[in-house]
């Protein structure tokens, strides 16, 4: 023991030596790679922050479902994830961010899967942006959302399979392709100057798109509208649909401060902080509007109405989240609180079953938050606008409606009507998500 306590004090004074070879070879890296790094760790922050909105759409569909469609959803929501991530990576990313490898200029994309920098980086590499594995994690979970639109809308009649081949197009080649056409420097953004700042259009009302078509062509739950009447089907965990609304509100602080794209000087940073505030409140613009709506038209707060408030705030925030102030961000997220409660009993009157609400909040209130860009960004042009708006949404809905009717002809899209009634759970996955409450 004496030997190894007289040891101790000089091997330590060998190592401190060393010790400060390793501090010194620690630098501050120079100032050219700071915004770099300052850049790519947005990314991947805001990045994971918007993988976590996956979490709230399985939450929110999950609470709004019936609870013999829960498990079905829940898989739902973990295979397009799985999907989206696959299918951006083959094709997706490259499709929408061709650089100079246009297919046809400024229309189609290139044909390639998406490829990182070596291990360590390069001597090549763009200082000037960040690196390309976190811009490609950031824009893949746009492309996820844009499918997860989809499944609350269609939930409890459609076929599993089916589901995920449309997904497979939507996340490999419809959503990419429009894409392109805005954030890839394609015609929208050359010609018509189109301003999205983080998606409204894009991304929100690509997925209204979407699901609308699939809606008209897949038709109503069985029971749904009866004699002229709409018969409620509540969900099964108000509770659920709770948290995944404050899941998503707490992802979209990733959704449309990441999508400021730059974090290397003061003004990007105080840019970020403007667009989380201005999101947050026009959140809370559209909660409340809808929650006072709901009381007067009904006599009685709606909660699945302040939710669905809520989110419509957020989309329409989110084609212009920096430049409004605080009061015009709320009231941009009021109007889009209103149109949801509005827009929700419309869409019964026309027999177009949407389960969760998505087409009120994504699609409209995506088209609402893109209209609105005019009012506090100086450089949009209601012309160029609107013809934005027009394009991408007939190219979705055209292409998404005959995605969905070559999977009607071909393979069927919808279950048979005892498995409907039964509920999907059993019937597709042999499993229920609550099976205690079913045995009594």
């Amino acid at each position: 023991m004496k030997i190894f306590k007289t040891l101790a004090p000089a091997a330590a004074l060998i190592a401190l030596p060393v010790l400060a070879f390793a501090q010194e070879a620690d630098v501050t890296p120079p100032n050219e790679e700071i915004g770099y790094i300052f850049t790519t760790f947005m990314f991947l922050v805001t990045g994971f922050l918007v993988m976590w909105m996956g979490a709230g759409f399985s939450m929110l569909e999950a609470g709004l479902v019936r609870s013999k469609n829960v498990a079905m959803q829940s898989l739902k929501n973990v295979a397009l994830f799985s999907i989206a991530a696959i299918m951006y990576y083959i094709i997706g990313y490259n499709l929408m961010y061709p650089g100079d490898g246009w297919t046809i200029t400024n229309v189609l994309g290139a044909f390639s899967p998406a490829a990182m920098e070596p291990v360590g980086g390069s001597p090549d590499t763009d200082l000037t942006y960040a690196s390309v594995g976190s811009d490609f994690f950031f824009q893949l979970m746009f492309c996820a959302t844009t499918a997860s639109i989809v499944s609350g809308t269609l939930a409890e009649r459609i076929k599993l399979w089916p589901f995920l081949i449309f997904t497979v197009v939507l996340t490999g080649f419809i959503y990419p392709i429009q894409a392109s056409w805005k954030w890839g420097g394609g015609f929208l953004d050359a010609n018509y100057g189109f301003l999205d700042f983080a998606g409204s259009t894009v991304v929100h009302s690509v997925g209204g798109w979407a699901a609308l078509a699939g809606a008209l062509i897949l038709g109503p739950r069985i029971g749904k509208y009866k004699d002229g009447r709409t018969v409620p089907m509540p969900g099964s965990n108000l509770t659920l649909a709770t948290l995944g609304t404050f899941i998503l509100w707490l992802g979209w602080f990733g959704f449309n401060g990441g999508s400021q794209l730059y974090m290397d000087t003061a003004g990007n940073v105080a840019d970020i902080s403007r667009i989380f505030a201005n999101t947050n409140t026009a959140a809370a613009g559209g909660a409340i509007a809808a929650l006072i709506l709901t009381q007067l038209m009904y006599k009685k707060p709606d909660l699945t109405m302040v939710l669905n408030g809520a989110l419509a705030g957020l989309v329409s925030i989110t084609a212009e989240p920096l430049t409004p102030s605080l009061g015009a961000a709320t009231l941009i997220g009021a109007v889009g609180g209103i149109l949801v409660v509005l827009v929700v009993p419309m869409l019964d009157k026309l027999k177009i079953d949407d389960v969760v609400g998505a087409i009120p909040v994504h699609l409209v209130c995506g088209i609402w938050g893109t209209l609105a860009v005019v009012l506090t960004n100086g450089d949009a042009t209601i012309g160029g606008q609107v013809i934005s708006i027009v394009i991408v949404g007939v190219f979705t809905f055209v292409v998404s409606s005959v995605v969905w009717f070559i999977l009607k002809a071909t393979i069927g899209i919808r279950v048979p009507e005892e498995d409907e009634i039964n509920g999907l759970d059993m019937a597709e996955l042999g499993m229920e998500a609550y099976p205690e409450f079913s045995k009594g």
